[in-house]
C-alpha cells in the first residue's frame, strides 16, 4: 500500500497564524498570573525568606511556599525532587516561592522583592568533577556478552581513549506553559504544554492531596516538545494548580524563554571511557566502555536515557564480545531529561568516533570499516543483550547509498582537494542507525483509544498521543479513515485529554503513531464489524426492497453473527464484494444503524507483545522492531577560523510502508538538521557558580539555513516486512536524529586526514575552537 497523500492537519492554521496554544486562551475574568522565585546558588541551604515586600506589591494576591503543597515531591520514576524548596538547594534556578498577582509586571516585579538568607556550599558543576567526588546515583547498569577483556588482550591492536558528548537545549518555540481551571469542590482541569497527560494528571493529584479522578489533563498541541515536556512539564504544571486551589481562581503560568532555558534540563552530556580491540581489517574483537552521564540535581529520566544509550552502543556492528557498564552522575544542574532519541545519540556518537579512530590507525577508509562489523555483513544478527536482528536490511541500504552518493569518487575527490592546502579541509563520513523502538520500560508500551462514528459519517477520534508538530494526529486519521473506507477529512482527532483516555504513556520513545494508532485501529474494527454484519443484512434486500430502519422499526439481531468480509468499505461507499452494484454510501449505513440500535462507538486498547528484558542481567528483546537507514555527509572547514560547513548529506531510510511519506520526509529533515546543531555548534556554557550562560537565543545557536547541507537528498527504501506494526509502518520521530553521526564523524576524519595523526578525545560539540584545538594538536576541549 503506497502513503497517503494527506496535509498535516494543522498545515493551514499554522501558516495563518490560527493554530491555538496555551498562551492564546483567552482572558478569564479574575485570572492570575504566575512566576516564580528560584534559587540564585547552586547548592546550600536556605535559611530564611522574607516574603513581606513582595506581598506588598500592588496587584500581588498571595505567595506560596512549599508549607502549602499536600505533597512536595515528584518525579517521573523516583519523587525525589521537591515542588518547592524546603531547605535544601541543589540547583540554581530551582524553585523556591510562587506569587500569584493580577497581572505579569506585579508577578515579576513581586519576584525581585524576595528576600532570602542561604548558606552557600561548594557545587558539582561538571561530570569531571562528579566522577572525581565519587557523586553518583544508584544503580550501577551492566550489559556483557562473550569475554571482552580476554578479546581486548589477545587483539593485534587496540586503542583506549575518553570522549565528553556535550548537552543540548530542547529550544521548543512554545515555553513551558500551562493553565490551571478550579471546579466545584477538589476538581482541577489543567491546560498544559505537555506530552504525558497522564503524568500531569497524577502528579498535580498528588501534590493537592486529592484523587487522580478529581484532575483532568487538556492538551490541544505543543508548540515543540523534543522530549523537553515529557516529565518537566509536571512540575510547572503542580505548581499552577497550587495556585489555583489556593485561590480559587483561573492561574496561567508561561514562562519566558530565558527563564525556561535557564531552570529546565537538557539533553544529558556524557564521559565515556573505552578500551577496543581490533585486527587488521578493522574488525572489532573486543570492546570494554564505561558511560558516564550528567544525571544534574535530581533523577528525573537519566537512568532509562542511561540504559537506551547502553543498548545503542554497538548502532549496527555485531560485538561479540563486549563489556558496557553505565553510570549516573549527580550534579548541581537542573535535573536533566528526556530529549529526542532518548540516550541512543550518545551510544551511537561514542561507537562512529571508534570506528574513526580504528580507520585512522589502520590508514583504512572508516566505510570498508564499518562494513566488516556491519550485522550481516559480519558473522552475527545478535546485539550485546541478546536481541536478534530481523528483516536486516543494513547491508542493502549501504551498498545503494554508497553507490546513489558516489562515496568512493568522493573520496578520492576529497583526498585530491586536502593535499592543494587551501586553507580549507574536507572529510567525508557514512553513517547508520539501527534504532529499537519501543520503551524500554514494559508496562509502557500500552495505550487506548475512543473511536465515536457520528450519524453523518463523520468520527471524533481520542487517544493518548499528543500533538508536538510531528503529525500524529494526521497519521491515526489516516489509520481511521482508511478502516473505514472514507475520505480523511471526514475524520477529526480530537484534543488528548484524561477523562476519554487514561493512565496513558507518554508521547515518547517514537512510538506514538505506533502504539495509539494500534489501538485506534483496534476500535475501528470493533465497529466496522457491526457495521460489517448489518451492511451485509441491508444490502441482501434490492434497494428499492430495503427496510427503512426509521419508518419500519425493528431489531436485526447480530448476536453470534460474523463478519465474513464479503462488505467492501471503499471510496465512501459500503458495498456486496460480489455484486459491486448492491452498495450504499457509509454515511446511510451508519445512520441506519443508529436507527436500529447498533453502538456506533467502540474503545480500544493495543499491547505491544513479546517485549522482556532483565535490567539487572541485561538481556532479553527490549525492543519490538528496529528503524535502519544511513547517512553520507561531506563537510568543510576552515582551517583559520575552525568553522565547519555541511556541504552535503544524502539519506537513505527504512521506513517500512510509510503511513504519510511527507510527514516522514519532514521528520527525518527536521531530525537530521536538529541533530546538526548538536554536533556542530550547540554548546551549553556555566559560568563557575552553575549560571547557564547560553540562556537565550542570543547566546545560544540553533542550525540556520547555512548550517544545513548544501545539498540534500532524502530518499526512503522500500520494505514490506515489517508486519509486526500497524499498516506495517516504522517509527520515524527519532532513528533519523541519530544520522548526525556522519557530520561529526565527517569532520573527525578531516582533522585525521589533513593533521596525519589519530584524533582521540575529540569532544562534541565540535564547534570552531575545539575544532582549531584539534588542529593545533590539543585534541581534548
Amino acid at each position: 500500500m503506497k502513503a497517503t497523500k494527506v496535509f498535516h492537519d494543522s498545515a493551514v492554521n499554522h501558516v495563518m497564524g490560527q493554530s491555538k496554544y496555551i498562551e492564546d486562551e483567552a482572558p478569564i475574568h479574575g485570572q492570575l498570573f504566575l512566576d516564580i522565585y528560584t534559587s540564585p546558588i547552586a547548592k546550600g541551604r536556605l535559611l530564611s525568606i522574607d516574603l513581606s515586600k513582595a506581598k506588598a506589591v500592588d496587584g500581588v494576591v498571595d505567595v506560596f511556599l512549599s508549607k502549602d503543597l499536600k505533597h512536595n515531591r515528584w518525579g517521573a520514576i523516583v519523587q525525589d525532587q521537591p515542588i518547592l524548596v524546603e531547605d535544601n538547594i541543589e540547583y540554581l534556578g530551582e524553585p523556591i516561592a510562587l506569587i500569584a498577582a493580577n497581572s505579569l509586571e506585579a508577578a515579576y516585579e513581586a519576584r525581585c522583592l524576595v528576600d532570602a538568607q542561604f548558606d552557600k556550599k561548594e557545587a558539582i558543576l561538571s561530570l569531571k568533577d562528579a566522577i572525581a567526588k565519587g557523586s553518583y546515583f544508584e544503580p550501577n547498569l551492566k550489559i556483557e556478552t562473550g569475554d571482552a577483556g580476554q578479546a581486548i588482550a589477545i587483539a593485534p591492536h587496540i586503542l583506549e581513549g575518553e570522549t565528553l558528548i556535550g548537552g543540548q537545549e530542547h529550544f521548543y518555540l512554545e515555553s513551558q506553559s500551562v493553565m490551571a481551571y478550579p471546579g466545584e469542590g477538589q476538581e482541577m482541569v489543567i491546560h498544559s504544554s505537555t506530552q504525558h497527560p497522564s503524568e500531569i494528571q497524577h502528579s498535580v493529584a498528588h501534590a493537592l492531596g486529592v484523587s487522580y479522578s478529581d484532575v483532568v489533563c487538556y492538551v490541544k498541541r505543543m508548540g515543540g516538545a523534543f522530549g523537553g515536556k515529557e516529565s518537566q512539564s509536571t512540575h510547572f504544571a503542580s505548581l499552577c494548580a497550587l495556585a489555583a486551589s489556593k485561590t480559587g481562581r483561573v492561574c496561567r503560568l508561561h514562562l519566558t524563554k530565558d527563564d525556561d532555558m535557564a531552570w529546565t534540563g537538557k539533553r544529558h552530556a556524557f564521559l565515556n571511557q573505552y578500551k577496543v580491540g581490533f585486527n587488521d581489517e578493522g574488525k572489532i574483537l573486543g570492546l570494554s566502555i564505561k558511560l558516564c552521564n550528567d544525571g544534574g540535581a535530581y533523577l528525573d529520566l537519566s537512568a532509562p536515557i542511561l540504559q537506551r544509550a547502553m543498548l545503542h552502543i554497538d548502532n549496527a556492528y555485531y560485538l561479540a564480545n563486549a563489556s558496557i557498564q553505565g553510570q549516573i552522575c549527580r550534579t548541581n544542574v537542573p535535573p536533566n531529561t528526556a530529549f529526542r532519541g532518548f540516550g541512543g545519540p550518545q551510544g551511537v556518537i561514542q561507537i562512529e568516533g571508534i570506528i574513526e579512530e580504528i580507520a585512522a590507525h589502520l590508514g583504512r577508509d572508516a566505510l570498508d570499516v564499518r562494513l566488516v562489523n556491519l550485522y550481516g555483513n559480519s558473522d552475527g544478527l545478535t546485539t550485546p543483550y541478546g536481541q536478534t536482528i530481523e528483516n536486516n536490511l543494513l547491508p542493502e541500504i549501504f551498498k545503494t547509498l554508497e553507490a546513489s552518493s558516489k562515496y568512493r569518487q568522493r573520496r578520492q575527490d576529497i583526498e585530491t582537494f586536502n593535499r592543494k592546502k587551501t586553507g580549507y579541509i574536507r572529510g567525508l563520513a557514512m553513517t547508520p542507525v539501527k534504532f529499537g523502538i519501543s520503551f524500554t520500560v514494559k508496562f509502557l508500551n500500552q495505550g487506548n483509544a475512543l473511536v465515536n462514528v457520528h450519524r453523518d459519517g463523520t468520527i471524533q477520534v481520542s487517544t493518548g498521543a499528543t500533538e508536538m508538530g510531528q503529525g500524529v494526529n494526521t497519521k491515526i486519521a489516516i489509520i481511521v479513515a482508511e478502516a473505514f473506507g472514507i475520505s480523511v477529512d471526514q475524520v477529526r482527532i480530537m484534543p488528548t485529554s484524561t477523562e476519554k483516555n487514561h493512565n496513558t504513556s507518554a508521547t515518547a520513545a517514537s512510538s506514538g503513531s505506533d502504539i495509539n494508532g494500534a489501538a485506534a485501529l483496534i476500535a475501528c474494527e470493533k465497529i466496522r464489524k457491526k457495521l460489517a454484519i448489518y451492511g451485509r443484512h441491508l444490502l441482501s434486500f434490492a434497494e428499492q426492497d430495503r427496510p427503512n430502519p426509521i419508518t419500519e422499526l425493528y431489531d436485526y439481531e447480530m448476536d453470534d453473527k460474523e463478519d465474513d468480509g464479503t462488505v467492501i468499505f471503499e471510496d465512501g461507499f459500503v458495498y456486496l464484494k460480489n455484486d459491486p452494484k448492491r452498495r450504499m454510501s457509509f454515511a446511510n449505513l451508519v445512520d441506519a444503524a443508529y436507527h436500529n440500535r447498533i453502538s456506533l462507538g467502540d474503545y480500544g486498547h493495543y499491547k505491544t507483545k513479546g517485549l522482556h528484558f532483565d535490567r539487572d542481567k541485561g538481556t532479553g528483546k527490549p525492543f519490538l522492531y528496529f528503524t535502519f537507514g544511513a547517512a553520507v555527509s561531506e563537510v568543510e572547514i576552515d582551517t583559520y577560523t575552525g568553522e565547519s560547513k555541511i556541504l552535503a548529506s544524502d539519506i537513505l531510510m527504512d521506513l517500512g510502508r510509510s503511513i504519510q511519506e511527507g510527514i516522514d520526509e519532514g521528520q527525518v529533515a527536521g531530525g537530521f538538521v536538529q541533530g546538526c546543531g548538536w554536533v556542530l555548534t550547540e554548546e551549553l556554557c556555566y559560568d563557575k557558580e552553575g549560571r547557564l550562560l547560553t540562556y537565550s537565543p542570543t547566546t545560544y545557536k540553533i542550525p540556520n539555513i547555512q548550517d544545513t547541507p548544501r545539498s540534500f537528498n532524502i530518499n526512503f527504501i522500500e520494505n514490506d516486512t515489517n508486519t509486526e506494526n500497524v499498516r506495517g509502518s516504522k517509527a520515524v520521530g527519532e532513528p533519523p536524529f541519530l544520522l548526525c553521526a556522519s557530520v561529526w564523524a565527517a569532520v573527525k576524519s578531516a582533522l585525521q586526514d589533513s593533521t596525519g595523526r589519530l584524533v582521540q578525545g575529540f569532544p562534541l560539540p565540535a564547534t570552531g575552537e575545539t575544532v582549531l584545538r584539534a588542529l593545533m594538536g590539543e585534541a581534548k576541549a
